[in-house]
């Protein structure tokens, strides 16, 4: 049951990831040609480009918890392999310990200061939206790479057996 969900939340992370890629290329291709053909009316699409960073910006923090489910975050496996068993196991214990702990912290503190910009008022000059939305990418992505970081401290996941393979 509890895999399924995590499943599903995988398969919803990768959508997200994909339809924000999608889109991201396609306003800027809109961007590029709008300015090459007419350049009065580029002024029109201005927001596009901050449109992309905002989108840019959810797609890293989002894809956080994914990248380190696939191993693609930073390891030191050279000096790993080389302990014995069970000082390994203690190891990627103590490493997802602190993993979640900072992820947790980092989740707490940028859900407070997108409260703040929140309650600021701050707009996007462009888009004319809050800059709570930019800001709100930081705690969900560090809490969905916290999510997996609880994951492994419970032995639910194990991405020191998974090989990293790439999805298409």
């Amino acid at each position: 049951m509890f895999e399924r969900l995590v499943a599903r939340l995988r398969v919803v992370e990768r959508a997200f990831i994909a339809v924000i890629m999608i889109a991201m290329s396609i306003m800027f291709f809109i961007n590029v040609v709008v300015r090459e053909v007419s350049p009065r009316l580029a002024v029109d699409l201005d927001w596009i480009e901050q449109a992309t960073l905002f989108a840019l910006a959810w797609l890293v923090f989002v894809g956080l918890g994914l990248a380190l489910e696939q191993r693609r975050h930073i390891a030191m496996t050279a000096l790993n392999q080389k302990l014995p068993a069970p000082v390994r196991r203690l190891l990627y214990k103590l490493i997802n310990l602190t993993g979640l702990a900072f992820c947790l912290f980092i989740t707490k503190i940028s859900f407070d200061l997108a409260l703040f910009i929140l309650h600021t008022g701050q707009v996007s000059p462009t888009l004319n939206i809050s800059m709570a939305v930019l800001y709100c990418a930081v705690p969900v992505g560090f809490a969905l790479l916290a999510f997996r970081y609880l994951l492994e401290l419970f032995d639910i996941q194990d991405r020191t057996k998974i090989t990293a393979t790439v999805e298409y």
